[in-house]
């Protein structure tokens, strides 16, 4: 695991992060959390505990990931690794506790979802998304 010198990893022993995994500056993990294989994680970014991301995963500067968060990489599990898609979370970001976020997303620049949200598609950029499936508010 690599991480900028001023990046905090609370109680890492209590976490599964992969060797392989990047962090920026100024980041804050919160554990327990699983991050697996060659996840990227931006400068400022804040993860709170109990949040899923698998490999394939890259999150921009100053992204907020509240607690439980789940991530997912593969569209028709178990693939094992075959069908693996990639998830970008872009600058500024804020995703919200108990979200779901299925494989192929990208989530817009300093875009929100609310807590709960199941996102099944795209998020624009400063967009507001929430509900099961994920629907932009008006």
């Amino acid at each position: 695991m690599i991480h900028g010198p001023t990046t905090v990893i609370y109680n890492s022993h209590l976490s599964n992060i992969h060797s392989s995994a990047w962090f920026g500056d100024d980041c804050k993990i919160h554990s327990p959390v699983w991050i697996g294989a060659n996840v990227k994680v931006g400068d400022r970014c804040k993860i709170q505990a109990f949040v899923f991301i698998p490999e394939g995963v890259t999150i921009e500067d100053d992204v907020f990931i509240g607690p439980h968060v789940c991530f997912t990489n593969d569209k028709h599990p178990p693939s094992k690794g075959k069908d693996w898609t990639k998830t970008l979370v872009k600058r500024g970001a804020v995703i919200g506790a108990h979200t779901t976020i299925l494989p192929g997303i990208e989530i817009g620049e300093n875009a929100t979802i609310g807590a709960g949200a199941v996102v099944t598609k795209s998020v624009k950029a400063n967009k507001t998304v929430i509900g099961n499936p994920a629907k932009e508010l008006t």
